[in-house]
């Protein structure tokens, strides 16, 4: 029998792929995205398939998620407001919709013992010092005065809620924290930084860094992250436990810049903007962010397969075809 999986915030980027990539292994999928951020341009190639099903509507929306969980085996939830300038406009949206959306995929799960994905993110860790970032880590958030820290305080949540239901209830939950994912379908609109590099890159455009470019990020390919997605939803050992997905290859983000100016052969010039200027008073960001993948090696193998500067060249192939 095929199985099915419910892919909450499918038209999104990573949910695109992920769609894609459980279609090739002969799954059905069923979308559930409002478009908020998702696009019909990620998933229209994928319509066609017998074997995909997109559902316009809500997270929230509990009939609709009971309908369409009760009938499927798995559910990844991906459904979040996502990006950092969404977070800063728009903190009721992204407090709701992170919270409240994840509550009903959860509730709706257990009553039909359905196992769930819940993608949590790096955020997390906050402005914990001590890299590389371990599972069991601390998480040190800024102050509830500056929404920057509401985001990582609602998908902290998202993970304290799904680990409620495994302890309380025996749900079949697993946790992954994503670092920085990339590649072809991701925007720059709500502030993801490598599309809007090489956004600015190709129209030769000054490459804006926000801050001193001093802090360091790791990124992880697209391809990397849905494929481990799939497997730790396969795993049965990792119910109840919360996984790491990302590279330990890191960069500073203006040396990032440079070399998306340099793969570009952009005429382009960097240019600082202060983060009060980029954001607002009291924003904080973090010094490195760099995940040990030592747990999740252990779990499924993994490791990551694209480096960044391949990165890079697969981003910017695909930005060049979309202009021209």
């Amino acid at each position: 029998m095929t199985k099915t999986a419910v892919v909450t915030g499918g038209a999104g980027f990573i949910g695109s792929h992920l769609c894609e990539y459980l279609l090739a292994r002969k799954q059905k999928v069923v979308v559930v995205d409002d478009l908020s951020t998702g696009r019909m341009s990620n998933i229209q190639h994928l319509l066609s398939n017998s074997n995909f099903k997109f559902v316009e509507g809500s997270v929230r929306d509990v009939e609709l998620m009971r309908e369409e969980i009760e009938q499927a085996d798995c559910v990844y939830h991906l459904a979040a407001a996502v990006g950092v300038n969404l977070i800063v406009e728009k903190p009721v949206h992204t407090i709701e919709t992170n919270i409240h959306g994840t509550e009903v995929v959860l509730s709706v799960a257990n009553q039909f013992g359905k196992r769930v994905l819940i993608t949590s993110t790096s955020e997390v860790y906050g402005k914990n010092e001590k890299v590389p970032f371990r599972e069991d880590d601390d998480t040190v958030l800024g102050s509830t005065k500056f929404s920057r820290w509401s985001y990582a305080c609602s998908k902290a949540i998202d993970e304290f809620l799904a680990l409620a239901y495994h302890r309380q209830y025996g749900l079949a939950v697993v946790i992954v924290r994503l670092f920085n994912t990339i590649g072809p379908r991701q925007t720059g609109r709500y502030g993801m930084v490598v599309p809007r590099f090489v956004d600015w890159a190709l129209k030769n455009e000054p490459v804006m860094i926000y801050g001193s470019g001093k802090q360091k990020r790791s990124f992880t390919y697209i391809s990397d992250a849905v494929k481990a997605l799939s497997a730790l939803m396969e795993l049965k050992g990792a119910d109840g436990e919360v996984f790491n997905i990302g590279s330990a290859e890191e960069i500073s983000i203006e040396a990032l810049a440079e070399k998306v100016i340099e793969k570009t052969a952009s005429k382009s010039e960097t240019k600082y903007i202060p983060y009060t200027q980029a954001y607002g008073e009291g924003f904080d960001d973090m010094k490195r962010r760099l995940p040990c993948l030592e747990k999740i090696k252990k779990a499924i193998g993994y490791e990551p397969q694209v480096g960044l500067e391949q990165m890079l060249e697969k981003i910017i192939t695909d930005k060049r075809s979309k202009n021209e």
